[in-house]
């Protein structure tokens, strides 16, 4: 079994302490795990440091997007712009290019052929997931986000687990999780393994 654990790298949804980044990075650190960040433009200008330190910790890094709004909402010319607005901020701060690999805000698109087509023009291909956890719901704590996570990836062979790198439950959730993949005998990769 592999799973690739993902986490959308975005200015938050609600309040947090702004610890969970660094509780994730750790705790992958500690594990030995790759992982994969889906950055968002905005997000890395307005938080080099922590961007750097994804990309110096060796995770792949993927373009989530400039203004995180529904791809599927924009015009063509909005599309484009902010795909390589954001782009171009994630290669500026972290000189990594994040290419092939987009991840839809909200998942808004990745089922639709204008917008895949689009991203494949561009040089991307859309990663999309098996296993959501909702850690980005207010109500989901670090035990409930776990479970989730474990649950899910019992039933199939290979799962991509969408995660965020903002709230404080999935930096909790994060050992809890490593730790029972490992015991499932799950075998970690990015999503260029999963995916390539």
């Amino acid at each position: 079994m592999r799973v690739a654990l993902t986490f959308d790298t975005e200015h938050p949804d609600r309040p947090c302490t702004e610890r969970a980044l660094g509780l994730i990075l750790s705790s992958l650190a500690d594990a030995g795990a790759p992982a994969t960040f889906f950055v968002q433009g905005r997000w890395a200008r307005s938080s080099p440091d922590e961007a750097r330190r994804i990309a110096s910790a060796g995770h792949l890094i993927g373009n989530h997007s400039h203004h995180h709004a529904p791809m599927d909402s924009l015009t063509e010319g909005g599309f484009r712009t902010d795909v390589s607005e954001a782009e171009a901020m994630i290669r500026e701060v972290t000189g990594v290019d994040p290419r092939p690999w987009f991840r839809c805000p909200f998942g808004a698109g990745m089922d639709d052929a204008a917008v895949l087509r689009r991203l494949e023009e561009m040089g991307y291909v859309h990663v999309a997931w098996d296993v959501d956890p909702r850690d980005w719901h207010e109500d989901s704590d670090a035990e409930a986000v776990a479970r989730r996570v474990l649950e899910g990836i019992r039933a199939r062979d290979d799962s991509i687990v969408l995660l965020h790198s903002w709230p404080d439950s999935t930096g909790e959730a994060l050992p809890r999780i490593l730790d029972g993949l490992a015991a499932e005998g799950a075998e970690l990769v990015d999503v260029a393994t999963m995916c390539g």
